[in-house]
């Protein structure tokens, strides 16, 4: 059975000398443990792929490690993600059975930021990544229109990716424990993914994909809790009050897939499963945070049949990203 994982990290060089400096500065605190995950990220060659093959992994989809350049002033997003895309281009030339890469964007300019898409997906990119808020501004503001548009012209896909919540709102609502909590509580804990639920709400909301209706996104982690909410949502939010052209359901069962990304938990995977069905879900890691064995070995334990297991581990994202 062929595998293609989808939310698989890396981290350039000028993304190490720039903004993700302070972020990739961390793991140097954190022992052996931040050790590996600093290494993982750095190595896109032969160690990532003997893992890979260890894991039975046959293909990754590789994207720029968060926070990304998405924070950055425009000026700096826009060398860096030439850059970044550039190292990973020769990557994926080094090794194109086994690597796929999803373009990193300087959003805070779009019309640069759409050419950049344009130019990497003519040179073979599956998409782009978007790490979440550009500084407090989502993908529903009409100044990225540009980016969206050139998205569904091009039929390829954006991930939108967690990024720590703008800090007005983790002042507010994750502070007041001790730091180790606080940090946690915004990220990993919670943060991420409550942030980037309702930026896929936003999207909705803002009339994106009554916009673009062929737009794709994908999300991580299982759907960030938005299938458990998708009954709450439509209930609450019927059309008749939102004044879409489609019930809420309908854009998160037709514009959005969905991966595992390190959520190899098998309750959340069914309510996944039942909600939007199995056209939707792709297979991935969020390597190196995630074990490559241990999702692999989530993948064959799944309850499903073996044609839908098929489809999950390779099928969707081959039709998708067209690898």
């Amino acid at each position: 059975m062929r595998t293609i994982t989808v939310e698989e990290h890396f981290a350039s060089p000028a993304f190490l000398a720039g903004p993700g400096k302070a972020f990739m500065e961390r793991f140097k605190s954190m022992g052996a443990h931040g050790a590996k995950i600093y290494e993982g990220l750095c190595d896109i060659g032969a160690k990532r792929i003997a893992e890979m093959d260890a894991a039975g992994i046959d293909m990754q989809v590789l994207s720029l490690n968060s926070p990304g350049v998405e924070q950055a002033e425009a000026d700096e997003a826009t060398s860096v993600a030439r850059e970044t895309n550039d190292f990973l281009a020769e990557a994926v030339k080094n090794n194109p059975t086994r690597f796929a890469g999803f373009a990193s964007l300087p959003i805070q300019a779009p019309d640069k930021a759409a050419e950049e898409l344009d130019r990497r997906v003519k040179q073979g990119f599956k998409g782009a990544l978007i790490n979440g808020h550009t500084r407090g501004r989502y993908l529903d503001d009409k100044f990225f229109s540009p980016i969206l548009e050139r998205a569904q012209a091009l039929n390829v896909p954006i991930y939108v990716h967690p990024t720590r919540p703008p800090e007005p709102v983790v002042e507010a609502l994750y502070s007041g424990f001790s730091p180790a909590v606080n940090a946690q509580f915004a990220i990993a804990g919670w943060g991420w993914h409550i942030e980037t639920a309702v930026h896929v709400i936003r999207l909705m909301l803002g009339g994106v994909f009554d916009r673009y209706p062929k737009l794709q996104i994908v999300i991580g982690h299982l759907g960030e809790g938005l299938p458990f909410m998708l009954p709450r949502l439509e209930r609450a939010m019927p059309k008749e009050l939102t004044k879409l052209e489609r019930p809420l359901s309908a854009y998160l069962r037709e514009n959005v897939h969905y991966t595992f990304g390190g959520f190899n938990f098998p309750a959340t995977f069914l309510n996944l499963l039942l909600e939007v069905g199995v056209e939707r879900i792709m297979f991935s890691v969020d390597y190196p945070y995630g074990s490559m064995a241990e999702a692999r070995a989530f993948l064959e334990h799944l309850p499903v049949s073996p044609a839908d297991r098929e489809r999950i581990a390779h099928g969707n994202a081959e039709r998708l990203f067209r690898v």
